[in-house]
C-alpha cells in the first residue's frame, strides 16, 4: 500500500502551550486509521494542522507529508490548493461547518469552485452526492438551510460536501458526536460503506472506542499531545502495552465484566502542558511508574505494526 499521509516530529504551540510534542502518524491508501484520546490530548488540533488549518497563533514545526506534498513549509496558497484535491475534513460540529445563511445547495456548488462543470452540472453533482449519503429528499435538502436540517442530516451533508471533492485523504473529526444512538449506528454503517468505494485514506478522530473497533485498521493513541502507542485495532484492544492504553480500555463500558454503579475512571489529570513534564507525561497517573518515568521515555518497537512511548511496557 502506499503511504498518503506521513506526520513525523508534529510540533504545534500557543504560546506557551505546547499542544502537540512531536506527534508522528502514518496512513496508507485504503486504510483507516483511528485517532484516539482523551479531551485535551491534542486530537482535534492534530486534526486541524493535517488539513492546514491549525488556530491563529500557531508556532508549527515538524513535517506533514500528503501523497508526498509537504504541508507544514508550504506556502498559504499551496496549502489551499491542497485543501479540497488532496485533503478533506467532516469537521466536530456540521451547524459551524457551513454558512447558515446560505442554502445547502449554494454551498455544495461553491465547494466545486475549481470544477469546470456548469453551475447546473455541479448542482446535479451534489444532489446525487446526497442521495448516495442517505439524506432523503436530496433535491428538498438542496434548497433548505442548515437550521432546517436535524443533526444526522447534517452530519451527511457534511461527509458529502467532503467526499464532493474525491479527496485522496479524508479526515473525520468526532463525526458521531452529539448523535443519539439510533442516527450514530446509521453513520458509522455509512462510514463502513464508504470504506469500501474510497480509494485513499481515512483518519478517524474521536473518543469512542466503539467506533474505532467498528471502522478502523490501526490505532494511535495519544496522550498529552503525544502519539504514546500505536498498533492495529487487534493489538490495542486485546494486548495494550502502555499503561495510559490499558487505561482506557478498562474504562470502556463495553469492556466491563461485572456491573456496577461506578464506571472506572483514570484518576488524577492531564500535566499542564504550559509547563511538560520533562519524562513521561502519565507518570503521575499511572500505577507502573517508578523512578526512571522521570526521564524521557523511549519509543520501543512491539511488532511490525506495535509501538509505545515507555520505560515500563505495559505486560
Amino acid at each position: 500500500m502506499t503511504e498518503l499521509l506521513e506526520v513525523t516530529d508534529l510540533r504545534l504551540s500557543y504560546g506557551k502551550l505546547h499542544a502537540l510534542r512531536g506527534a508522528n502518524l502514518q496512513a496508507r491508501a485504503g486504510e483507516v486509521i483511528g485517532i484516539v484520546g482523551e479531551s485535551g490530548c491534542g486530537k482535534s488540533t492534530l486534526a486541524s494542522a493535517l488539513i492546514g488549518l491549525p488556530a491563529e497563533g500557531a508556532a508549527l514545526s515538524g513535517s506533514i507529508k500528503i501523497a508526498g506534498q509537504e504541508m507544514v513549509a508550504a506556502s498559504a496558497a499551496s496549502r489551499r490548493a491542497l485543501r479540497g484535491d488532496r485533503v478533506a475534513m467532516i469537521f466536530q460540529d456540521p451547524m459551524t461547518a457551513f454558512n447558515p445563511v446560505l442554502t445547502l445547495g449554494d454551498q455544495l456548488i461553491d465547494f466545486q469552485h475549481r470544477s469546470h462543470l456548469s453551475r447546473k452540472e455541479k448542482r446535479a453533482k451534489a444532489r446525487d452526492m446526497l442521495a448516495s449519503v442517505g439524506l432523503p429528499d436530496p433535491d428538498l435538502a438542496l434548497k433548505r438551510y442548515m437550521h432546517e436540517l436535524s443533526g444526522g442530516m447534517r452530519q451527511r451533508a457534511s461527509i458529502a460536501a467532503a467526499l464532493l471533492v474525491s479527496p485522496d485523504l479524508l479526515i473525520a473529526d468526532e463525526p458521531t458526536t452529539a448523535l443519539d444512538v439510533t442516527m450514530e449506528a446509521q453513520i458509522i454503517h455509512l462510514f463502513r460503506q464508504l470504506r469500501a468505494h474510497h480509494h485513499g485514506a481515512i483518519v478517524i478522530v474521536t473518543h469512542h472506542l466503539g467506533v474505532v473497533g467498528e471502522l478502523c485498521d490501526r490505532v494511535y493513541v495519544m496522550y498529552a499531545g503525544e502519539v504514546v502507542e500505536e498498533g492495529t485495532v487487534d493489538e490495542i484492544y486485546h494486548s495494550p502495552r502502555h499503561p495510559y492504553t490499558a487505561a482506557l480500555i478498562a474504562c470502556d463500558p463495553m469492556h466491563l465484566e461485572v456491573t456496577d454503579q461506578r464506571l472506572p475512571t483514570i484518576p488524577g489529570r492531564l500535566p499542564d502542558l504550559t509547563n511538560p513534564p520533562r519524562g513521561c507525561a502519565f507518570a503521575s497517573r499511572c500505577v507502573k511508574a517508578a523512578a526512571i518515568c522521570a526521564e524521557p521515555p523511549p519509543r520501543k518497537r512491539l511488532s511490525p505494526t506495535q509501538a509505545a512511548l515507555c520505560h515500563r511496557i505495559a505486560e
